[in-house]
C-alpha cells in the first residue's frame, strides 16, 4: 500500500538521510508540522530562546565539524530575527542552512499572516536563498541547500518553506530520497600544470606568505595549513578577524608582511582585512597569487592588482593545497630561515604582559585575567575557546593559544558566544569550553543560559565587565577626545546572578587572587557558568616591534 507523506515529513527525513543530527530551532506557527514530523526521525531539536541563537549554533556546528549546521525558525518576524546572524556565518565562510517557515503559497500577495519576501531578505547575506515551490520537490530543495552550503567556498544558504507545502501530502513512491551524495560536485582534477607554477613562484620568492580564508579556521583547516606550511617552508596564516593582519592574535606578523615579496591568497578574498594589499602595510611591488573557488573573487583581485597578480587558479582550494603539499615533498624546496623568522613574529608578545596589573582597586587588567585562564585552556587538547567582542576579547585572542577556537569573525558582529559555546559542548560533551566576552556582548543573548541549563550543556563564560561599550568608547577617546566620550555607559550589573537565576553557576571576581578559585568552582559545578570579572577599561592590544 502506497504511503502518503506530508511535505514536513519529506523535509525531516531528508535532513536525517543527509546526516543531520541536531536542528537548532525556535518554534512558531509556520513550522509546527516540522516539529511533529521530527518525532518520526532521530533528529534532535535544540530549542533556543532567540532565532539568531539558532543560526549562531548552526554556524558554530559548521565551523567545528565541516558539516552543514541546520537552523529552523518560523516565518515573518522569526525569519527576520534570524537573518542578521547569517551575516556572521557568511563572513566566517561557515557551512550552514537556515530553514524558515513561510506564509502559505495561496496567501501570497493577499496580505497573508506574517507574509514578507523572506528569500529576498536573506539573499544579501547568503550564498543562495529561495522559496520552495512544490511539496514534491522539497527533498531536492533540502539536498541542494546542503550541497551549496558545503561546496566551493562554504557559506550559509536559506530555504523558505511555505506552510501549505509542509501540510500537503505526496505519495512516497514518487519521492527520490537524498542519500548524502545528491548533487555532490566533483573536485577538479589538479594536474602539475595548475600546481607547479604556484610552487615554483613560492620557491623563487625570498619572502613568501600564504594568507588563507576563514574557511580554514576550523580544526581540519588549521591542520591542513600546518602541513602546507611545513611542506613549502612558507608561513601560512588564517585571516579570520575584522582587524585582519593588525589582529593581535598574529603578534608582530605585520612587520613580516611589510617585507613579503609574494603573497598567496588561498581561498582568501582580497578585501579590507588585508587592506587590498596596498598602503604602508605592504611592499608596493609585492606580487600576488590568487587560488579560489569563486571566479568573481579572482576577477576582483585582477582588477585591484593589475600586473601584480602573477598567477591565478579557479579550483577547489583545499584540493589545491593538498596538491601543493604532494608536489613540494617531491622536490627540493626552501630553507627554514624565513619561516622561522615569521613564526617568531607570530609568537611575539610584549614582555610586560607577564607582569602588567591593574592600578584600579577592585578591577583587573585583562592581561591578569588571561594569564590565569591560560593554564585552564591548555589543560586539554580538546578545549574549545570562544572569543566574542571588542577590546576584552582581543586580549583573550592574543594571549590564549589557538587550537579549537571560534571568534565573531570577519563580519565583526558580536553576541554569538553563548550560542557557540552550546554548540561546541553539544559537538563534544567531554571537551572543556570557555567563552570570553564583554558586558556589552552578553546582553544580546543572556537568556540562553536557560537553554544551556535545560539542555545540560556546561561551559564557562569569562565576562569582562567594565560597565561600558568599550570598543566604541575607545573610538570616541581616540578620534574625538576624552571630554567627548558619552552614550556608551552601562551599569556594573551582576551578570553572574542572572546566570544563577537561570539555574547556572555565577561568580563575581574583583581581585586577581580570587580568579583561580572562581574558575575551579565554575568547572566543578557542572553547570553553565558566568564568571563576572570587574576589569579596567583598556584598549585592545597592538603589537609592534621597535623600528
Amino acid at each position: 500500500m502506497t504511503q502518503n507523506l506530508r511535505g514536513a515529513d519529506i523535509v525531516a527525513r531528508s535532513l536525517e538521510r543527509l546526516g543531520c543530527r541536531h536542528v537548532f530551532t525556535l518554534s512558531g506557527n509556520h513550522i509546527m508540522s516540522l516539529f511533529d514530523a521530527a518525532l518520526e526521525t532521530k533528529l534532535d531539536l535544540v530549542h533556543v530562546r532567540h532565532e539568531a541563537t539558532a543560526v549562531h549554533m548552526a554556524d558554530a556546528w559548521g565551523r567545528l565539524t565541516g558539516e552543514a549546521g541546520v537552523a529552523l525558525v518560523t516565518g515573518g518576524p522569526g525569519h527576520a530575527n534570524a537573518v542578521g546572524a547569517l551575516f556572521t556565518a557568511l563572513g566566517a565562510e561557515s557551512p550552514m542552512v537556515l530553514l524558515s517557515g513561510h506564509a502559505a503559497t495561496w496567501e501570497l500577495g493577499r496580505g497573508g499572516f506574517q507574509e514578507i519576501r523572506q528569500a529576498d531578505m536573506a539573499a544579501p547575506v547568503a550564498k543562495a536563498a529561495w522559496t520552495a515551490k512544490s511539496a514534491a520537490t522539497l527533498r531536492r530543495d533540502v539536498a541542494e541547500a546542503m550541497r551549496i552550503a558545503t561546496t566551493g567556498r562554504p557559506g550559509p544558504v536559506h530555504l523558505s518553506l511555505p506552510s501549505d507545502l509542509l501540510d500537503e501530502r505526496v505519495e512516497s513512491n514518487a519521492i527520490v530520497w537524498p542519500d548524502g551524495r545528491d548533487g555532490a560536485a566533483s573536485a577538479r582534477l589538479l594536474t602539475t600544470a595548475f600546481v607547479d607554477p604556484v610552487l615554483g613562484a613560492i620557491n623563487d620568492a625570498a619572502r613568501p606568505i600564504i594568507f588563507a580564508g576563514p574557511q580554514f579556521s576550523g580544526p581540519s583547516g588549521r591542520a591542513l595549513l600546518a602541513r602546507l606550511e611545513a611542506a613549502t617552508k612558507t608561513p601560512a596564516v588564517v585571516i579570520e578577524s575584522p582587524r585582519g593582519i593588525a589582529d593581535a592574535t598574529l603578534g608582530a606578523f605585520g612587520d613580516v608582511v611589510r617585507r613579503a615579496d609574494l603573497i598567496v591568497l588561498l581561498g582568501k578574498a582580497l578585501d579590507f582585512t588585508i587592506r587590498w594589499a596596498k598602503g604602508k602595510a605592504f611592499d608596493p611591488q609585492v606580487e600576488m597569487i590568487c587560488i579560489d573557488s569563486e571566479a568573481a573573487l579572482i576577477e576582483r583581485a585582477a582588477k585591484e592588482l593589475g600586473e601584480r597578480l602573477v598567477l591565478n587558479c579557479f579550483t577547489n582550494v583545499r584540493t589545491h593545497a593538498e596538491a601543493l603539499i604532494a608536489r613540494a615533498t617531491q622536490a627540493p624546496g626552501r630553507d627554514n630561515r624565513w619561516l622561522s623568522e615569521a613564526r617568531a613574529a607570530l609568537g611575539d608578545r610584549p614582555a610586560a604582559w607577564a607582569t602588567i596589573a591593574s592600578g584600579t582597586p577592585g578591577r583587573l587588567h585583562p592581561a591578569e585575567v588571561f594569564r590565569v585562564l591560560r593554564r585552564y585552556v591548555e589543560r586539554d587538547d580538546d578545549t574549545v575557546l570562544i572569543c566574542d567582542g571588542g577590546e576584552f576579547a582581543q586580549w583573550g585572542q592574543s594571549m590564549l593559544p589557538v587550537g579549537r577556537r571560534l571568534i565573531n569573525g570577519v563580519a565583526g558582529a558580536i553576541g554569538s558566544s553563548l550560542a557557540f559555546a552550546m554548540a561546541a559542548k553539544l559537538m563534544n560533551p567531554a571537551a572543556p569550553v570557555f567563552a570570553v566576552l564583554g558586558d556589552g556582548t552578553i546582553g544580546f543573548h543572556i537568556a540562553e543560559f536557560e537553554t544551556a541549563v535545560r539542555r545540560g550543556l556546561p561551559f564557562v563564560a569569562v565576562l569582562g565587565n567594565d560597565a561600558r561599550w568599550n570598543a566604541e568608547s575607545e573610538i570616541q577617546r581616540r578620534d574625538y577626545g576624552k571630554e567627548r566620550m558619552h552614550g556608551c555607559e552601562l551599569l556594573p550589573a551582576r551578570y553572574d546572578q542572572v546566570a544563577a537565576a537561570f539555574g547556572g553557576h555565577g561568580e563575581l571576581v574583583e581581585h586577581a587572587a580570587d580568579l583561580p578559585g572562581a574558575i575551579e568552582r565554575a568547572l566543578a559545578s557542572g553547570k553553565p557558568a558566568c564568571i563576572n570579572v570587574m576589569i579596567e577599561s583598556t584598549a585592545a592590544p597592538v603589537i609592534r616591534r621597535a623600528q
